[in-house]
């Protein structure tokens, strides 16, 4: 769940009516992802990122925000997460040295390993309990997604309820 959170918070508003995205550079991601990146990953990346978002945004209802122009139809997300994590298949491997070893084995790239991880993370918050409990932050500006931990909660910072609070005060006392 974590790292789902985690890939999709990847882009965010940046204060000023625009999006921030850490993934925007090689460079960028290779520093996000731990791993050396091309191009071509980087782009496969902030698509899968997109797809995950798309996810997020269908299961937690969330409407009208800043990167809704990025999201993309329900099926495409589905498509793109799912080649995403099969780029990546497992291999049970029986191994003996002193006693039989269960070690897992894949022909995959570290690219390739890395987005199927992070696909195949995200295909298990989605599809797990968890889910539920995925909110859009309502605050203003805000992108971000996060798991509600307790009842109250309605901001995915206490920052984005300040700025709700500050801008609520802002419009009621301006219509007076």
């Amino acid at each position: 769940m974590a790292l789902a959170l985690e890939f999709a918070g990847t882009v965010r508003h940046d204060g000023h009516g625009g999006l921030v995205d850490d993934l925007a550079t090689p460079d960028g991601f290779a520093t996000w992802a731990g791993v050396p990146a091309d191009e071509a990953l980087r782009r496969r990346a902030v698509e899968l990122r997109w797809a995950v978002r798309s996810l997020f945004a269908h299961a937690a209802q969330a409407r009208e925000r800043l990167d809704a122009p990025h999201l993309m139809d329900v099926g495409r997300a589905l498509e793109i997460v799912n080649d995403a994590a099969a780029r990546a298949p497992r291999a049970a491997r029986l191994e003996w040295d002193e006693q039989p070893t269960l070690r897992y084995v894949d022909s995959a790239d570290d690219g390739d390993r890395l987005l199927a991880t992070v696909a195949t993370a995200a295909i298990e918050f989605l599809a797990g309990g968890t889910r539920a409990d995925l909110r859009a932050c309502p605050g203003p500006r805000c992108i971000r997604y996060f798991v509600k931990a307790h009842p109250r909660q309605e901001w995915c910072k206490p920052s984005c309820g300040n700025r709700a609070r500050v801008s609520r005060h802002y419009h009621r006392g301006r219509d007076s």
